[in-house]
């Protein structure tokens, strides 16, 4: 039975609900009529079964099925009517004398009132019980869509993401013409989520909702526009402008802002705390999402300052080492008190030019490193042969890397490439560098060779390699492969950091991977430049 009594409030709260839309209105009008024409039905059914062949001597209890229906569509007060009309009805119809509201028989006189007594409290119990089942649907409408408000607002995974949806269906479940969503920026609102497009009205007043502490129901009042806000500042006398402020803790983080026509009146209880529970709850999502900002923003400024604190350290170290050894070397020469051979000074002149041009090679890397960073960089791109790029910067480094001997290997037919010069050896010499630094016993190969669309530069070393996990960040700025008895010559880690943004630069990619020769491998990808049009004929 409750079932059909919720059935029936909800049929009755939409029939209530006259705004929602024309085929609403026409549904409205059509059970007011279906629960007046229940009279003149039970009218006609009294009649049927009062006369012969059944001679009923008192149907009026049917009237009772009318006053139920009333009471189920229109409420107690229609109900109370109903009762009273049946009373009247069935005096003036069915008793004698009839079509007058004389009654002669005391027997009937009992009946009349007990009709009207019965009719007065089923209309009533039958229009409480639909009231119940009314207020229970409206609660349950009320919780399903702030059910999906806190969904939408959790699996989203940002709340910019999560608004419009909710505005679209808090302009639907309010009956407003249109809803927007304001987060506050500095000293200005921000439209974030709207239902609709086109320029924003702000009247210079509104209705605020204002909502009090403890179990006191919030209520709306006049209140002047903020200062602050811009857009259509026409005034719309046809239509009402409604707020209700987005805020937590007595910080005011923004606004839902809401239109529809003065006609409609102010937003009924429901509809109100609707909009305030969604104004809390967005409200409780915005300081969530600036909580998490805050923590991350805390969380990046940490690793900066660990981060910064380890280069310093590093680059410190790493500056420090050859200058010492340079002043060491230095001092000696100079010292009076020291006998020098000729080969003594030569070694000691050539350990500064060694300590020197690391220092060198040092610098160069940071400052290149902060290029790349600051978006500095500005490649010269040339079609150039890649021999002609290989061997001058192989012949210069093999005479510095420890006697090294350098393989050389290029495929017959390489087409030229675009580059820059500058780059390219400073790239080169950073691949060799590394090779010889961490293979110092190895072989080192540079081959060329042919790609579709590109030629591969691969240095390769025969040293011990790197785990394969290492390889894909072998790239990453600062990352060293962990090593043992590196001593105090390990690096900052950012000369590969250094290829592969020069070769970005440059329209190219670097890989790592593992070398033929057992050890490491680079691959540096350059484009090859196209051929001319007369060439490419012939």
């Amino acid at each position: 039975m409750y079932d059909r009594f919720v059935s029936l409030a909800l049929l009755r709260s939409h029939l209530k609900r006259p705004s929602f839309g024309r085929g609403r209105r026409s549904s409205s009008a059509l059970a007011v009529a279906g629960a007046v024409a229940l009279f003149p039905v039970a009218t006609l059914a009294i009649a049927l079964v009062e006369a012969p062949p059944l001679a009923i001597p008192d149907a009026s209890p049917i009237y009772l099925v009318a006053v139920v229906g009333v009471a189920v569509v229109l409420g107690t007060p229609a109900a109370i009517a109903a009762a009273v009309l049946s009373f009247l009805l069935y005096d003036w119809l069915f008793v004698a004398p009839r079509f007058t509201l004389i009654v002669q028989d005391p027997t009937e006189w009992l009946n009349l009132l007990l009709l009207l007594f019965v009719g007065i409290v089923i209309g009533r119990l039958a229009a409480l019980q639909s009231e119940r089942a009314e207020d229970a649907a409206r609660r349950a409408r009320e919780s399903q869509a702030l059910f999906r408000i806190s969904r939408t607002l959790a699996t989203e995974p940002r709340v910019a993401d999560a608004l419009p949806p909710i505005v679209e269906g808090l302009a639907t479940e309010t009956r407003m013409n249109r809803i927007w969503i304001g987060r506050l920026v500095g000293v200005r609102e921000v439209i974030v989520a709207d239902s609709s497009t086109g320029p924003h009205p702000s009247p210079s007043i509104h209705v605020l909702l204002t909502r009090t502490r403890g179990d006191l129901p919030a209520r709306w009042v006049r209140a002047h526009h903020p200062q602050d806000r811009r857009g259509d500042r026409t005034t719309r006398p046809e239509a009402e402008q409604f707020r209700a402020k987005i805020a937590t803790d007595d910080d005011t983080l923004g606004s839902i802002w809401a239109t529809r026509a003065r006609a409609e009146g102010l937003p009924d209880r429901e509809e109100t705390r609707l909009l305030s529970l969604a104004a809390d709850q967005v409200g409780l999502a915005f300081k969530r999402e600036q909580l998490a900002e805050a923590a991350n923003a805390a969380e990046v400024a940490r690793q900066g300052e660990a981060l910064k604190d380890a280069l310093l350290d590093s680059v410190s170290h790493d500056l420090r080492t050859p200058l010492a050894t340079i002043r060491a070397a230095a001092g000696s020469l100079m010292d009076p008190e020291v006998n020098w051979t000729d080969d003594e000074r030569r070694a000691a002149a050539q350990t500064i030019d060694l300590e020197a041009d690391r220092l060198n090679g040092l610098v160069r890397n940071l400052l290149d490193m902060s290029r790349i960073e600051g978006g500095a960089l500005r490649p010269t791109l040339e079609v150039l042969d890649i021999e002609d790029l290989v061997e001058p910067v192989v012949g210069r480094l093999a005479r510095t890397l420890g006697g090294h001997e350098i393989e050389l290997r290029f495929e017959p037919g390489l087409p030229p490439v675009r580059a820059d010069a500058v780059h390219f050896d400073e790239i080169l010499t950073n691949l060799l560098e590394n090779a010889a630094k961490y293979a110092p016993l190895a072989p080192i190969r540079v081959a060329a060779a042919a790609c579709p669309g590109r030629v591969r530069v691969r240095v390769e070393d025969g040293g011990p390699g790197v785990p394969p996990e290492a390889e894909e960040r072998l790239f990453e700025k600062f990352y060293r492969v962990p090593r043992s008895g590196e001593g105090s010559r390990r690096g900052l880690g950012i000369g590969l950091a250094v290829v592969r943004g020069l070769a970005e630069a440059m329209d190219g990619e670097v890989s790592a991977g593992r070398s033929d020769l057992g050890g490491l491998a680079v691959d540096l990808f350059l484009r090859a430049a196209p051929e001319p049009p007369g060439e490419a004929e012939a």
